[in-house]
């Protein structure tokens, strides 16, 4: 069966102060009335089931999800003891998975994307569905065509066509192998990516069967998997809770695609079919909300006299007035006001960091 498992466990430092420690971007709502995580569970419609879905997240933010998302089990928000990353995250939900369902495929996925068609996204996973079907050695990951070089994503270097999912191209679905993974470029390197046109923005949206990626880690990182496999072990006993306290946090965390992708042999590629947004930072408020005449992307009240370019947060009750200024930021909150020039987004962990140096706890 096919189970999705949702990796929910990021801070969103680059949100602040809208993201908290306890409430992370993917649960806050930056665009609709949904949050985040609500709208990824949501695009999953009737092809998953609650009872195959999965949330994986820091235990602090357990109660918070849960609370989120009502329809789900409370077993299956699991809550990890200490952030390691995204490959003991997935070892974890990967043995879960294969704990209940030996043979289960697993769709797994960031919280905290913005995907606007959800029935491609459907049609998608059942595609990659039926790719592990045909091969279940085979891992499938979804690239998206680049617009702009972008030195902020990952790459997929897209090889040979293998057609597409279910053996023809007409639903549009094509599928690659894939030749290598290629880190986060300089603007130069972005620049021959685009250029070369066989390159994709790497999604993080992986298909697997459980006991495919739990292999693969015992063959590439046998340090994590023991670990795992140990946890495992525990699963249906009393003893469960105090084995993943213990085991968990002694694993080194690594990111999956350093840990498995980046050197596995069988990796698929599809070349997504739907709208795709990594939400990274504040400026893609104005991606997710139509700005006004003047390009300014306003959430909340806001009165702009002279005011251009600028991306306006605030919170409900409270008016922000900008006078002459233009490609601002500027988020509101009940106890921490951020204004900074958009081309420095991404000090806003600076800011972060030096508050907790100053022992301003209370803001993070």
């Amino acid at each position: 069966m096919l189970h999705a498992v949702i990796m929910a466990g990021g801070s969103g430092t680059r949100f602040w102060p809208a993201s908290r420690r306890l409430v992370p971007k993917q649960l806050l709502a930056l665009s609709g009335q949904r949050t985040m995580i609500q709208s990824t569970v949501d695009r999953l419609g009737d092809l998953i089931p609650p009872s195959r879905q999965m949330i994986v997240t820091n235990k602090i933010l357990v109660d918070a999800v849960r609370e989120q998302l009502p329809q789900l089990p409370a077993e299956n928000v699991v809550g990890e003891p200490c952030k390691r990353d995204t490959a003991p995250c997935v070892g974890l939900a990967a043995a879960l998975v294969q704990h209940k369902d030996p043979d289960g495929t697993m769709a797994v996925m960031p919280s905290d994307h913005v995907i606007a068609s959800p029935g491609k996204f459907q049609a998608a996973l059942a595609a990659a569905e039926q790719l592990i079907e045909e091969d279940p050695t085979r891992i499938v990951t979804f690239g998206i065509k680049p617009t702009y070089p972008a030195e902020s994503f990952g790459y997929i270097q897209a090889a040979e066509p293998i057609g597409a999912a279910h053996g023809e191209t007409a639903d549009g679905i094509s599928a690659y192998k894939v030749k290598q993974f290629r880190e986060k470029p300089d603007h130069e390197t972005a620049e021959s990516y685009l250029k070369a046109g066989t390159y994709f923005w790497n999604s993080g949206i992986f298909l697997w069967r459980a006991s495919t990626i739990l292999d693969a880690m015992q063959a590439k990182v046998p340090a994590i998997s023991e670990r795992i496999a140990a946890i495992a072990a525990s699963m249906g006993t009393d003893s469960y809770e105090e084995t993943l306290e213990r085991e968990f946090t002694a694993i080194k965390g690594t990111s999956i695609d350093y840990a498995v992708m980046e050197s596995y042999d069988n990796v698929v590629m599809i070349e997504a079919p739907f709208p795709w947004d990594d939400v990274g930072s504040w400026q893609a408020l104005s991606r997710l909300n139509e700005p006004d005449a003047d390009d300014n992307t306003v959430v909340g009240s806001h009165v702009g006299i002279d005011t251009k370019g600028s991306i306006i947060m605030t919170q409900p009750g409270h008016t922000v007035v900008t006078i002459d200024v233009e490609d601002l930021i500027v988020v509101q909150t009940a106890d921490a006001t951020l204004v900074a020039p958009k081309h420095a987004e991404e000090r806003v962990r600076e800011a972060v960091k030096a508050l907790e140096e100053r022992g301003l706890t209370d803001l993070l």
